[in-house]
């Protein structure tokens, strides 16, 4: 099942016998996912203003690329849990900058707050493990879709789905990007995973034969958090090892990473000057 916009959902009832020896399982169907909980992410009292865009950066040497690159001042620096946010601004254009983080969990909490803060804009960018034999380290990659094998995705969507999509006019965004800045990129499909050292021989495979060029750890959530809150969002991965032939290779020290890590970079700041136009109410 894929999960892009808004989606149906099956809500889970369990019944237990008095021994707890079975479970029954029973699937209700609705027409959207329960939005209802006891914890949210709140304003607070002296909110930032992050514009309407939120670039995600997993690593802390990419926060501080982009940071480096940026072109407009830094007006408001916070920590966001584990995270950095900075805001930049000039008058015209406003747009934020948050990491570093790690996870699908982690990554769904930051995009719950970026919301309730004004953003309805994501881009993340990360890096990734190459499954594919075609994708070497150094390599850029474009998601159009993220294979769910996290467990964050299925608190915000029909738990059953396996597939998460990006926003496409974003992601079109990004590609005009990219090519503004002469980067090569590959299109296709990730696999997300919250076991970074449980990339078996026999779940590459199974990637593998569904498709997937490359792994990470945050995708799938990001396009799946932000679809339920009807937010848009998309991705831009750089892929820094190798495993395609069941052998790790790393490659962060190549020439090429590091190149297309800069590329990606730049990308990402070039989108921001066509969506962070400043609001009345920022």
């Amino acid at each position: 099942m894929l999960f892009g916009k808004a989606r149906g959902s099956k809500l889970y009832t369990y019944t237990a016998t008095t021994d707890n020896a079975v479970q029954k399982l029973d699937l209700e169907l609705s027409t959207m996912p329960d939005r209802r909980a006891i914890v949210n992410p709140v304003k607070g009292k002296h909110p930032p203003a992050p514009g309407r865009l939120a670039i995600i950066a997993a690593t802390q040497i990419d926060l501080r690329l982009m940071a480096d690159l940026a072109d407009m001042p830094v007006v408001e620096q916070r920590k966001l849990y584990m995270s950095t946010l900075q805001v930049h601004a000039d008058g015209q254009r406003r747009y934020t900058l948050v990491g570093p983080l790690i996870g699908a969990p982690y990554a769904a909490m930051v995009v719950e707050s970026l919301k309730v803060w004004g953003v309805d804009t994501i881009l993340f960018i990360g890096w990734c493990g190459a499954i594919s034999s075609r994708i070497n380290a150094g390599d850029i990659i474009l998601p159009d879709s993220a294979m769910v094998d996290e467990g964050t995705s299925g608190h915000y969507c029909d738990p059953t789905c396996r597939v998460a999509l990006p926003a496409r006019p974003l992601m079109h965004q990004v590609r005009l990007a990219l090519q503004h800045h002469g980067a090569a990129f590959h299109e296709g499909a990730v696999w997300t995973t919250d076991a970074i050292f449980r990339e078996t021989v026999a779940k590459v495979k199974h990637f593998q034969s569904r498709g997937a060029l490359v792994v990470e750890m945050e995708m799938s959530a990001i396009f799946t958090v932000a679809a339920f809150r009807e937010m848009e969002a998309a991705g831009l991965l750089v892929v820094s090892d190798e495993l395609s032939d069941y052998t790790w290779r790393p490659g962060f020290k190549t020439p090429g990473f590091n190149e297309a890590r800069e590329k990606s970079c730049r990308a990402a700041l070039t989108l921001a000057k066509g969506v962070s136009t400043v609001t009345d109410e920022q």
